[in-house]
């Protein structure tokens, strides 16, 4: 059976004054309207009510909020990196400050338990640093010219309004990593988050401009605005924001990517995924078992990077299936504040619903369910559930969609080829790994006829990534990369330079004109 925590859930009253406490902690001036009042639901899956309403921007709100980072852009371009660095650096430290009350927001609006929550905190104040660093870094190159007396570079420039969409798995550290890493390079920001969590939303803004004002840096280089589907879409059409960072489903990606190239802007997509472990025969299966666990059922299957699908040999299916359901049935599910918690709410009843229906079909297919049942926390209006395994003959119809739910669909394989030809077969591509001990294996993995994915890992899950590498994947994840290694580029904008030193005009390629 699941260990159910039977400590009593918060109230939704203690919850407000935690609320209450955490935005008054960050120094966030905002009204808090009664549940049911105008304005945009800030509610918790903890309980699953409506704790306050939060003003939402009007469209002219919109347009004034990209006005304003357009005209702020105009002298923040000029501004020295390393200055541009300097407001990074203060946010960084204010985090640091506030990193508590910045992660109670995080559980009371996302429900992940408070070691995620700190840890996603933590990965603000990362990314951070990074680009403190990076505002020193960013480099160009000289190019050997082909004409004597030319010199020849390429240097990068600041590109402009960056449009910024984030979804409620990750209210804060998606944010960071695009913000932190467009203020060094000269953009300005405007955030539309998750209409799901603008209460954190509210409280990052909060740090930004405090570390705007204590710097001296115009506080119109970062604006939010807050509200639905409408305001996102502000950011889309408008030809003033030069790149839209979206983070969200395959279906957002598909209208999102179109709109913008028509208006010929940047889009930098981070969508669906759909992510697969190997488990071979010479793995290590105590690591193995550790790695899966985490992996799929962290956030309650609720990240991007969730590993949906197990791929094993046929010669250690049973024994791993066997102890991952027996390490499922210990993990303690309920309140997210508890100590000891690890799994706790679904965001809402329609993911439920979703992951109800999606087990439906499975079993339909001839997979073999095991787990998956609703938990009685106590809270009618949480909705709180078993984390899933199901044994699939085969990848099927239902293998192949990305369910946001702690879901782990297992299926066996015979040769390596043909368990990366499944890491392969499903539409998303972001993250992958393999658990071996055979460096041939592993090796062959991270191949160019490897894994397809943007990430590819051995001996860890799936999830998990640091701020260091550049996060994103290929198919229909997106194709983009944000955080670290040279994503900066994609916030940027690159021109090509020849300079003549010399008293002669030669042309290029050898021409004569005249």
């Amino acid at each position: 059976m699941t260990t159910v925590l039977t400590a009593a859930l918060p109230t939704s009253d203690a919850l407000r004054t935690r609320v209450r406490d955490a935005l008054d902690a960050v120094g966030a001036r905002i009204e808090l309207g009664e549940p049911g009042a105008h304005g945009l639901p800030a509610s918790t899956p903890i309980t699953g009510d409506v704790l306050f309403t939060v003003p939402a921007t009007t469209a002219d709100g919109a347009d004034a909020a990209i006005n304003a980072a357009a005209e702020a852009f105009s002298t923040w371009r000029t501004t020295p990196a390393p200055v541009r660095g300097a407001l990074v650096a203060r946010l960084g430290q204010l985090l640091v400050e506030h990193k508590a009350a910045l992660a109670a927001l995080v559980t009371i609006e996302a429900g992940k338990i408070d070691s995620e929550a700190l840890g996603e905190v933590q990965e603000m104040i990362d990314i951070c640093e990074f680009a403190v660093g990076l505002s020193r870094q960013l480099y160009g190159r000289t190019i050997a010219s082909e004409r004597p007396g030319h010199r020849l570079m390429e240097t990068w420039h600041p590109l402009g309004v960056v449009g910024v969409i984030t979804a409620f798995n990750f209210p804060v550290a998606v944010w960071a990593w695009n913000t932190a890493v467009a203020l060094v390079c000269g953009d300005t920001v405007v955030w539309k988050p998750s209409e799901l969590t603008p209460l954190t939303a509210v409280a990052c803004q909060a740090l930004l401009e405090q570390a705007c004002a204590e710097v001296g840096a115009p506080a119109e280089v970062g604006r939010l605005v807050l509200g639905e589907r409408e305001v996102g879409e502000r950011l889309v059409d408008d030809s003033r924001v030069a790149l839209v960072s979206a983070t969200g489903s395959v279906r957002m990606g598909r209208e999102v990517g179109p709109r913008v190239a028509q208006r010929f802007g940047r889009a930098l997509l981070e969508l669906g995924g759909n992510n697969a472990a190997i488990v071979t025969p010479e793995a290590d299966l105590d690591l193995a078992v550790r790695g899966i666990v985490f992996s799929a059922a962290g956030t309650a299957g609720q990240r991007c990077t969730t590993l949906r699908r197990l791929i094993v040999h046929s010669s250690v299916a049973d024994e791993l299936v066997s102890r991952i359901v027996a390490a499922y049935e210990q993990l303690p599910v309920g309140d997210p504040f508890a100590d000891g918690t690890l799994v706790g709410p679904l965001i809402h009843e329609r993911s439920y619903r979703d992951m109800v229906a999606a087990l439906q079909q499975a079993e339909s297919e001839g997979g073999v369910v095991l787990g998956g049942d609703r938990v009685d926390v106590g809270s009618e209006g949480g909705f709180y559930v078993r984390p899933a395994v199901v044994r699939m003959p085969l990848q099927s119809a239902v293998v192949h969609q990305e369910t946001f739910a702690p879901i782990l669909y297992v299926m066996t394989y015979e040769t390596l080829d043909e368990a990366i030809a499944l890491n392969n077969a499903v539409p998303q591509g972001l993250s992958s790994s393999i658990f071996t001990l055979n460096v041939r294996e592993a090796e062959r993995f991270l191949a160019a006829d490897g894994s397809d994915c943007g990430i590819a890992n051995v001996n860890i899950g799936t999830s998990g990534a640091e701020i260091g590498g550049a996060f994103g994947g290929e198919k229909e994840t997106g194709g983009g990369r944000e955080s670290g290694s040279d994503a900066w580029k994609a916030y940027m904008r690159r021109a090509t330079n020849t300079v003549n030193y010399s008293a002669e005009l030669p042309l290029a390629q050898g021409v004569h004109f005249g």
